[in-house]
């Protein structure tokens, strides 16, 4: 009996901790929804509503609730995180218009100021003739005296009108070095952020050949996971796995994306380390991902295809790409 006793109490103290912990858990899911960062509406609403379904679903306590919960939330919070890049992205673009009119605007007042400036002048000196005319001695020192206060002050003005406007220029070349960064990303693929197919091609064409070689990977599945859950979902499966192909690569290659499932990436290094590479991106980026649909996490897959592309002194640029539509294309 005193054995039976003690096994219940110790049950009841698990169902204690276990109640107490699910509540935690609810409730630190409920203060993510809260105090999340305020951005769009339309971003922002859909988040937290997704977020509070999710803490609903986890407060009944069932094993299959609190076990997918895990992988929901982490979706949810890696798919705002992407948006709220996106928001701030587009929020950056409208400063680069702002800081672009600031300085159209800047350059036609300091045209102006010039204007307005040479007229101050040329009535100052007419001033000063009066003063000078034989006559009043009195009057003329006034008319002096007023001219060279007005040119004091026009002189503080410009100066002034200069410091404001060093001010502003400090300013824009700040912002135009965001701008630079942003223009420099106008010729990348919208989802995956890599280059184009012609940016690429373009590369080749500048690079001369046998310094590089090229690897080049078919990613069957994007195209069945938009059919199957929706383009947004086929969106996000693109960009997992082209984060995933960037951090699988040196920071010096150059990725593009040839096609809808297909990509090509130059790499500065021999046929051995590229098919080293090309192995280990086929071992692990094959396979299924997780991705957000209605706040709920679906997994689409992938199954790769990677080839090896060497170059060498006698290709040409043309033969360089025609090899890539043909490795390509053969894998679609």
């Amino acid at each position: 009996m005193i054995s039976i006793q003690s096994s219940l109490t110790e049950l009841e103290r698990s169902l204690q901790i276990r109640a107490a912990v699910l509540d935690c858990y609810v409730l630190a899911i409920k203060n993510i929804a809260h105090y999340a960062v305020e951005l769009d509406e339309e971003l922002t609403g859909p988040h937290r509503k997704y977020l509070e379904t999710l803490a609903t679903a986890v407060a009944t306590g069932t094993s299959e609730a609190v076990s997918d919960s895990g992988a929901n939330l982490r979706g949810l919070l890696r798919d705002y995180r992407d948006k709220a890049g996106q928001y701030l992205a587009n929020l950056r673009d409208e400063l680069a218009g702002t800081a672009r009119t600031l300085q159209e605007i800047l350059e036609s007042l300091s045209q102006a100021d010039g204007d307005h400036e040479t007229n101050l002048r040329a009535a100052l000196g007419k001033l000063r003739q009066i003063a000078a005319t034989p006559g009043s001695a009195a009057l003329g020192t006034v008319i002096s005296t007023a001219a060279d206060s007005i040119e004091n002050s026009l002189e503080q003005l410009r100066q002034q009108h200069q410091l404001t406007t060093s001010q502003f220029l400090v300013e824009i070349r700040m912002l135009h070095k965001r701008i630079d960064t942003l223009e420099a990303a106008a010729a990348i693929d919208e989802i995956t952020r890599f280059a184009t197919r012609k940016e690429l091609a373009e590369r080749i064409r500048a690079t001369p050949a046998g310094q590089y070689c090229l690897l080049l990977v078919g990613a069957r599945g994007l195209r069945r996971a938009e059919v199957q859950f929706g383009k947004e979902v086929g969106e996000a499966l693109a960009g997992a796995f082209a984060k995933r192909l960037r951090n699988s690569l040196p920071t010096s290659a150059v990725i593009a994306r040839w096609g809808h499932e297909e990509f090509a990436a130059m790499i500065t290094a021999n046929k051995a380390e590229a098919m080293a590479s090309a192995k280990w991106i086929n071992e692990h980026l094959s396979g299924a991902y997780a991705c957000l649909k209605s706040g709920k996490t679906v997994r689409p897959a992938l199954q790769l295809t990677v080839g090896v592309v060497e170059t060498s002194a006698q290709d040409t640029p043309e033969r360089i790409v025609e090899r890539i539509g043909v490795f390509l294309v053969g894998q679609s």
